[in-house]
């Protein structure tokens, strides 16, 4: 059964500032990759980019350029989801019965859509089960 992945999951693959997370989500993505157990919604990418590349305390963990050339080849090593409508009105109830931010509201609403049973993400409460989403932390339990 494949499971969506969450923005933080590919940031700490590139994110050397918190090693044992970084080895985690490497390990994950790659058997991710191998098995074609990961979905990635657009969404993810867009904010991938710009977490990369914003500046925290003077540390950027990829310039543009390679924060670039990585979002290309999610797009060629992951199946991508793209939202609809459906998503965007889903989202919306997200928010309001479950109390979700817009984004994190938009994750699970992709998840619910595309009839994924897991997000992986350290966003949300660990085990917690949205509609018929439930929510794994990797970084607490690894799941890979």
């Amino acid at each position: 059964m494949a499971a969506l992945i969450d923005t933080n999951v590919l940031v700490y693959r590139y994110d050397h500032r918190f090693p044992e997370k970084q080895k985690i989500a490497t390990l994950l993505l790659r058997r991710g990759i191998e098995e074609d157990t990961l979905r990635v919604p657009h969404q993810v990418i867009i904010e991938f980019v710009a977490a990369v590349t914003r500046p925290i305390r003077g540390h950027i963990i990829l310039p543009l350029t390679a924060a670039l050339r990585e979002a290309e080849e999610f797009l060629k090593q992951f199946t991508i989801l793209y939202p609809n409508e459906a998503i965007l009105r889903n989202a919306i109830r997200g928010c309001a019965a479950y109390q979700l931010s817009w984004f994190d509201a938009q994750i699970w609403s992709y998840a619910e859509y595309y009839g994924l049973s897991e997000i992986l993400t350290e966003d949300l409460q660990n085990d917690r089960l949205y509609g018929t989403v439930r929510v794994v932390n990797p970084f607490l339990k690894p799941h890979v």
